[in-house]
């Protein structure tokens, strides 16, 4: 049997959309975050040493990281290959870069603009002043314009084909929910980007998707 370590508000709801959207037979053991800290509980890293989510086991395999649990669900419940293009074809090469790009690319800066939010509220009293400009500078100079930056290249890309990795949905697109959910949460993401907002209203109307909300409980990122 599959178990999804799922963590409150985190990646791992991507991870319970694969699942409804292979149909899998799954049990998920539910981790709240600390109500001050946010962070996860101590009890994670009963599962993993680093005590993150998500983390899956099925039998005596455990795997962490998103994008290395998506690959071992595609490589091992997936054998029809209907969330995967073939290899060697076009939509593979997009579908591997897409992939790589929600987490190597497209969550750092949104993880900065998420930290140095936080930065003037964990300061004295007396330092704000000093912490809000500072924070309001590097968003200015560095996080805003990486922010844009990525959002016109994503919306070009999906100016030219309806899906991530081509003319089909494919587990790229669910990879990519959560960089984008978080980029219309606080990154700038809006209306102004249509492509963008059209496809987060497609994968938001997906049975599937819908089943995965059921199943994890809250997600502040689609409240």
């Amino acid at each position: 049997m599959i178990t999804l370590h799922h963590l409150e508000n985190s990646r791992s709801q991507r991870v319970l959309w694969l699942l409804e959207e292979l149909a899998l037979p799954y049990k998920v053991q539910h981790y709240k975050r600390h109500p001050k800290t946010m962070l996860a509980p101590p009890e994670l890293t009963r599962v993993h040493p680093l005590g993150k989510s998500p983390v899956l086991t099925e039998g005596d395999i455990t795997v962490a990281e998103s994008g290395a649990i998506v690959e071992y669900l595609l490589d091992t419940h997936d054998t029809a290959g209907r969330l995967r293009p073939a290899a060697g074809t076009p939509e593979r090469r997009q579908f591997t870069y897409w992939l790589h790009f929600a987490e190597g690319t497209a969550m750092p800066p949104l993880l900065m603009k998420l930290v140095f939010a936080k930065v003037p509220g964990a300061v004295p009293f007396f330092i704000k002043p000093v912490a809000k400009a500072i924070s309001a500078g590097v968003n200015a100079s560095f996080i805003d314009p990486n922010l844009k930056r990525q959002l016109d290249f994503m919306e070009s890309e999906l100016s030219q084909r309806p899906w991530f990795a081509g003319d089909v949905f494919t587990a790229a697109d669910i990879q990519m929910s959560f960089p984008l959910e978080a980029a219309a949460a606080r990154g700038g993401l809006d209306a102004t980007r249509p492509k963008l907002m059209d496809w987060l209203a497609r994968i938001h109307a997906r049975a599937a998707y819908r089943r995965a909300l059921e199943s994890g409980g809250p997600y502040s990122m689609v409240a």
